[in-house]
């Protein structure tokens, strides 16, 4: 199978399996340091998230399991949620569809067109890193699209201080199945430097997480 067709199917099949990385449960444990660490990167994350408000039609692009809709619906007066797959939206849905504010849409983020001018902020976490460079102008044309004049964008995303040769890497899941993902650490340069944007870069105190926010250039 192809890459992309490869990447869909971890996360299709790892739907189940998310919450214990986020949570950092089972093989994902840390030691005692580490997951103070990871957990007060973010909330540090959540604070920007908060500061920023996400209020108004928010897109959120890849919306697994829902950790981070729950908190736009803390703003937003209505959440479209874009995932891939049934599996994670369900899992969204249980979270999130008793707020009434969440519109869930399945479908394909590469292929998929959002409705033009919509939306005064697109919000995706943990999946710029996942796309591949020859896909990104058009994402970011798709963010575009989806704004409003007005409109902002925030996003957050894993982050180690340097790039690592390559930008696949393996994963298995809880039954022992591997798959290769795509994965981009972004700097905050790089992000601040994309053409067509203007956004605002920083890491979290304890480098777990990069978020950045900002509108396109007028």
């Amino acid at each position: 199978m192809d890459q992309l067709t490869e990447q869909r199917e971890y996360y299709r099949h790892r739907a189940g399996e998310y919450d214990e990385w986020w949570q950092r449960r089972g093989r994902y444990a840390l030691d005692d340091q580490a997951r103070q660490h990871w957990f007060a990167d973010i909330d540090e994350a959540a604070r920007a998230l908060e500061a920023f408000d996400p209020a108004g039609d928010v897109l959120e692009f890849a919306a697994g399991t829902g950790w981070w809709t729950e908190r736009l619906t803390r703003h937003a007066t209505r959440i479209t949620a874009v995932d891939a797959h049934t599996e994670t939206l369900d899992l969204n849905r249980a979270r999130t569809a008793r707020t009434g504010r969440v519109t869930y849409v399945q479908a394909d983020i590469f292929t998929w067109t959002p409705p033009a001018q919509q939306f005064d902020v697109v919000f995706f976490s943990f999946w710029l890193s996942h796309i591949p460079d020859e896909h990104l102008d058009r994402f970011w044309q798709q963010v575009a699209t989806a704004l409003r004049p007005g409109g902002r964008v925030f996003l957050l995303d894993s982050y180690q201080p340097a790039r690592i040769d390559g930008d696949l890497q393996q994963r298995t899941l809880n039954d022992g199945r591997t798959y290769q993902v795509i994965k981009r650490y972004w700097q905050p340069a790089e992000l601040e430097a994309l053409p067509g944007w203007q956004l605002t870069a920083r890491v979290t105190t304890h480098g777990a997480v990069i978020h950045a926010h900002g509108a396109p250039e007028r």
